[in-house]
């Protein structure tokens, strides 16, 4: 018979042998269970140190790209001024230019000017063309306006002054025709006799021809030479019988006794 001391004992041991085999299985369980948290700690560290030089690396990215759109704005800015600048310059230079052209302009116009005083002009008078020089052309004006005004002895000056000086002229019968006229304007009946004569002489085709002849007659009737001023009229209605001086001679014929 066992002794209940003995039995006690005996069922210690035998718990003990079989709680052994759990124990070691719940120690080993504990350190896989430990292995596998470290290895999850060791890769989320790992994701984290990645992660951490991820967004370092992505702000300095960000960081270059922010210095680089400051220094294009800066570029930007730089072209814009600069633009301006040339726009302002372009629009100086084209002032500039619009100034020259008008200077150049009036130069040239100037210089035109001188050149029209010293080129031949072209002169229609009675019915007849012809080239003068601009001295010629005044000069002969000049004569002309003191006659407008009745100036016989400035119109007198200025036209024997003309001959003179032009004795080819495009305007010598007009010259001598005027300057017979203000002759007879000054009572100088002899000289405009001359001058009319030089002009029905030198050119008896002139229309101013039948004219002096008429005026020839006049000058001979002031002089009292009747008989030279008929016989001038009768040359005249021989010369030119359809003109209108010969119209004027006839009545004029009659006058003279």
């Amino acid at each position: 018979m066992i002794r209940p001391n003995r039995l006690a004992g005996a069922l210690t041991l035998v718990f003990a042998a079989l709680a052994a085999p759990a124990a070691h299985a719940g120690l080993f369980d504990d350190d896989e269970a430990r292995r596998a948290i470290l290895d999850i700690r060791q890769r989320i560290d790992a994701n984290n140190q990645k992660q951490t030089e991820s967004n370092a690396r992505l702000s300095d990215q960000v960081d270059q790209l922010r210095r680089s759109i400051l220094d294009l704005n800066n570029q930007l800015e730089q072209l814009r001024a600069e633009n301006a600048k040339l726009r302002g310059n372009d629009e100086q230079l084209a002032r500039d230019i619009a100034e020259m052209q008008r200077k150049q302009k009036d130069i040239q116009s100037g210089v035109d000017d001188r050149i029209r005083r010293f080129e031949p002009q072209k002169v229609s008078l009675d019915g007849k063309e012809f080239s003068a020089e601009p001295d010629e052309k005044r000069q002969y004006d000049e004569a002309m306006e003191a006659m407008r005004r009745s100036d016989f002895q400035g119109a007198a000056n200025s036209l024997g002054a003309f001959r003179k000086r032009w004795p080819s002229s495009g305007y010598t019968e007009s010259a001598l025709f005027w300057l017979g006229n203000a002759q007879y304007g000054l009572r100088q009946y002899k000289d405009a006799i001359a001058s009319f004569r030089s002009l029905v002489t030198s050119n008896a085709d002139s229309p101013k021809a039948p004219e002096a002849m008429l005026a020839i007659a006049n000058c001979q009737a002031e002089l009292k030479d009747t008989k030279a001023a008929r016989k001038t009229i009768d040359d005249l209605l021989k010369a030119y019988p359809k003109s209108e001086a010969a119209q004027a001679g006839r009545e004029r014929l009659a006058s003279l006794k």
